[in-house]
Order: structure tokens, then C-alpha cells, then sequence
């Protein structure tokens, strides 16, 4: 039954969950745009392509901010209400510490909850339409900018130059225009004045040239002798140029990146799995068949030896034999030497390249299976953190963003770097991927359970006092200690 004990601890939870959650959104967001920041500036990239961009990377960064917002918050409640004497009130009723975070355990099931469908349904779709987006973003040239005095040499096939611009950038002067497609020479375009315009759906730029000359040379680039030198004056010319291959204008489609282990749900990655292992098994059969093929004298190994057409004299000079060569001519031991070093060669190669191809395909299941364990993971995080934000906030007692927020990012900070460094060790091969990526839960989850204990028996373990008394008494100690020795 929900009581106004627990009405009062949610409220009191719920909205410094909500303004850590966003503000923590917010702040991985901003944090992927600053990687990034050089390859989105001059794109020419139009705000609803911008807001499109962040609206997949925020669904992909929630799982993320999740466990963030429910070990701050947790921290920042249980430590306003330890600070106000709250939690000693409700303790002094006959309230214990676990019943009094129980609704804030199912609070952080449920987050958990939300946090595993985000992961299993909406991450890999987001991951899908993110990564493709960013790609055309990073590969697109830079937006159509003329600058004065410099050569421009992004549209395919031409290189203008301008030598000055009024400030509206319509009216130019001192125009030269290069055309590189000319085998003989750079035909070109030279004008003393014009107006500059791009059509309103950007794709074309119209030059209206007036007082110029246009330079061109015509003949066979093979024979120089033949070729015709020709010079125009014109008051007034047109040019157009193809803006389509600058900016950010044509989409990759999503299929491109489908195959991608971050783009599967759960479902997809036990289906891919275990295609991978049928795969490789079959990989092992094949290339060790193969391999058998070159020791043609293994099948001879296994046949039996018939003695009993042989005489008791060549049996005798069999068993005498000591070395292989013994039985060989002179003249065949070279070739046999030459026959062995080279199926020896060819042993080594298949070897060699079963060993990286096998390699390869478990680095490709160790992906799938550390994708596999990301999305357990990341949900059972807002679980542990809380199990360390809650008690740890009522041992602190501190209330505001100021010391729960330090212990906050503590906290955090260790769960980041055992999570990443068990990921990595994963990809590595040099650890299970169930172990990687379980390996900050283990290194929590104890941490948790232990301040969950201190907690409930009130625990002056973050009390400043206890720790200066503690080191009175050693420091009173180690002068004793002195003082008997230099009085013996």
C-alpha cells in the first residue's frame, strides 16, 4: 500500500531525477558535438538536419544518463533528508532504512525497465540513423564560401577567384574563372565586373560576367602543331555552376550500416550468434579437411602391416632401421628432402591462415556477444547505482548539488572506466565478454551492499570527526613509540 511516507520520499525524488536526467542528456550530448565540432562547421547543414542529429544521438545516450540521473538524485534526496534530520525522525519512529528505500527501489526497477527497451528496441534504430547521418555529415564537403583574393576550388572542374566582393556578396569584381577541363591547357575567363547569385534551392550559381575576356584553346592534345589559340570579348556572359556536389545534400541510404552488431535487438543478436558459431565450426571442419589432403602418407600410417609375405630376413633388416633415410636411395633423398620442406611450407601457410581467420571470426562473436551483454548491463546499472546513492547519501547527509554531485561523478567515473576497460579486454579476446561487461557490476554491486550496511546501522564512516580521532590516536601511539626508544 503506498503511504504518505513513501508519497513523500518519491516527491521528493522525482525532481532532481528529471533535471539530472536532462541536464546529464544534455551534457554527453554536448560532449559527442565537441568531438565533432570540425566536421559539422561549414557543411551547410539546415537546423532540422541539426535537430534530426540530436534527437537520434540523445536516444542513443540514455541508457547512459540513466544510471548518472538515479545515482544523483539519490544521492542529492537521502542527503537533503539526513541534512533536514528527516531520516532521523523517520528512523526514531521504528522506520527502517530498507523500508524507507523501497519505493525508490521500484522506482529504479522501473527505470531499469525503461532503460532495457530503450536498448533492446529504440538504441538500435537510433545507433542505425545516427551513425548514417553522422557519416554524411563527416564526408560532405564544406558549405559553397567564396572568400576574397583566393582561389576556390570545390566545385568539380573549375577554380574562381575574386578580387573583391560588396558587402551584400552580389556584386563582384576582378573575376577570373578556370576551367580544368581542357587536356591542351586551363581554358579561362577573365571579368572586370559581375553579380553573383545562387538559385534558391541552392543547387545553382549564376555568375553574370560584364566587361571580360574567355580564353580558350582547341585541338588535339596529341599534336600540338594543330591546336588554335582563341580569344573572345564579350560586355556581357552567363555561367552557371552544379552546386549539387557540395554541402549536404544526398542521403545514404539505412541499409548500409544494417549489418552492424550495435544496429540488433536481443532477439537479432541470439540469431546472429548463433549463425556465427555454426560458421565457424564449419570454417574449422573445412580448413582442417583441406589441411588433411597434404599428408598423403597419414592414411598410409594407419594401414597394417602385412609381415607374413615378407621374408624373416627382410624383417630383420626393418626392425634394424633407426633413421627414415635408411630406406631411401641416395639419389631419392634429395627429392624427398625438397617434397618435405615444401608440404612443411604449405602446412605453415594454412596454418597460419586458419589461425587468422579464426581469430576474425571470434572477434566478430565477441562483438555481438559484448552487444549482447551492454543492454543487460546498462539497465541492471540504474539498479546498483541507486544501491550506492541511496545509503551513501544518507551516511554524507548533504543536501544540494555540491558534495552529492563530487561523490556523484566518484561513482560514476569507476563504473565508466571498469565498464570500458572490460570491454576492451573483451574485444581483445584476453576475457569472456560475459566477464567484460559484467565486470563494473562486480566491482559495484559489493560497494553497494556494503554502504546499504553501514547505512542502516548508522555509520560514521564519511564522518569527519571519526577519521580525525583515528589519527589523534595514531599519531599518539607513534610518539610513544618514540619516547621509549630514546629513553632506552
Amino acid at each position: 500500500m503506498f503511504k504518505k511516507l513513501d508519497k513523500l520520499v518519491v516527491r521528493a525524488f522525482l525532481g532532481p531525477f528529471m533535471a539530472t536526467f536532462f541536464v546529464t542528456l544534455l551534457v554527453l550530448v554536448i560532449q559527442f558535438f565537441w568531438l565533432y565540432i570540425d566536421d559539422f562547421v561549414g557543411k551547410g547543414l539546415g537546423p532540422g538536419v541539426i535537430l534530426e542529429f540530436i534527437t537520434y544521438q540523445s536516444a542513443v545516450l540514455v541508457p547512459l544518463a540513466l544510471p548518472l540521473a538515479v545515482l544523483l538524485s539519490s544521492l542529492m534526496t537521502f542527503g537533503s533528508l539526513g541534512e533536514s534530520f528527516e531520516l532521523v525522525a523517520i528512523k526514531s519512529a521504528g522506520i527502517s532504512l530498507l523500508r524507507f528505500m523501497r519505493p525508490l527501489f521500484f522506482i529504479s526497477l522501473v527505470v531499469a525497465f525503461v532503460a532495457f527497451l530503450f536498448s533492446n528496441y529504440v538504441i538500435p534504430v537510433a545507433n542505425l540513423k545516427s551513425r548514417t547521418l553522422l557519416a554524411d555529415i563527416v564526408y560532405a564537403k564544406p558549405a559553397f564560401d567564396i572568400k576574397e583574393g583566393v582561389f576556390y576550388d570545390r566545385i568539380n572542374g573549375y577554380a574562381i577567384k575574386i578580387g573583391s566582393k560588396e558587402p551584400n556578396d552580389s556584386i563582384i569584381r576582378d573575376v577570373i574563372i578556370y576551367e580544368q577541363g581542357n587536356l591542351l591547357q586551363d581554358n579561362f575567363i577573365m571579368a572586370k565586373s559581375g553579380v553573383m547569385r545562387v538559385t534558391s534551392d541552392k543547387r545553382i550559381l549564376e555568375f553574370y560576367l560584364q566587361d571580360g575576356w574567355r580564353y580558350q584553346e582547341r585541338g588535339n592534345p596529341y599534336e600540338r602543331t594543330g591546336s588554335e589559340y582563341i580569344r573572345v570579348g564579350f560586355k556581357t556572359y552567363n555561367k552557371q555552376f552544379d552546386l549539387g556536389s557540395l554541402g549536404f545534400s544526398n542521403r545514404t541510404a539505412d541499409s548500409v550500416n544494417k549489418n552492424n552488431e550495435r544496429m540488433f535487438s536481443i532477439r537479432q543478436l541470439n540469431k546472429a550468434l548463433d549463425s556465427l558459431e555454426k560458421e565457424t565450426a564449419a570454417v574449422q571442419s573445412r580448413m582442417s579437411t583441406d589441411m588433411a589432403y597434404l599428408f598423403p602418407f597419414s592414411t598410409v600410417l594407419k594401414m597394417p602391416w602385412k609381415t607374413d609375405r615378407l621374408t624373416a630376413t627382410e624383417i630383420m633388416k626393418i626392425k634394424a632401421v633407426k633413421h627414415f633415410k635408411q630406406l631411401l636411395p641416395d639419389t631419392a633423398i634429395i627429392n624427398v628432402g625438397s617434397a618435405a620442406k615444401s608440404t612443411a611450407t604449405a602446412v605453415r601457410m594454412n596454418a597460419e591462415s586458419l589461425r587468422s581467420v579464426l581469430e576474425e571470426k571470434s572477434r566478430t562473436i565477441n562483438k555481438h556477444a559484448i552487444e549482447w551483454h551492454r543492454k543487460i548491463t546498462l539497465s541492471l546499472a540504474c539498479i546498483i547505482l541507486f544501491l550506492i546513492g541511496a545509503p551513501l547519501g544518507a551516511i554524507i547527509r548533504k543536501g544540494g548539488l555540491g558534495t552529492p554531485l563530487i561523490f556523484a561523478i566518484v561513482f560514476f567515473m569507476l563504473f565508466y572506466f571498469s565498464s570500458t576497460i572490460g570491454e576492451k579486454f573483451a574485444k581483445e579476446n584476453k576475457m569472456a565478454p560475459w566477464l567484460g561487461m559484467w565486470m563494473a557490476t562486480l566491482v559495484l554491486l559489493p560497494v553497494g551492499l556494503f554502504l546499504t550496511y553501514k547505512a542502516m546501522r548508522d555509520s560514521k564512516l564519511l564522518n569527519k570527526e571519526t577519521y580525525t580521532s583515528v589519527l589523534k590516536l595514531f599519531s599518539r601511539i607513534t610518539l610513544l613509540k618514540k619516547n621509549s626508544i630514546a629513553s632506552a
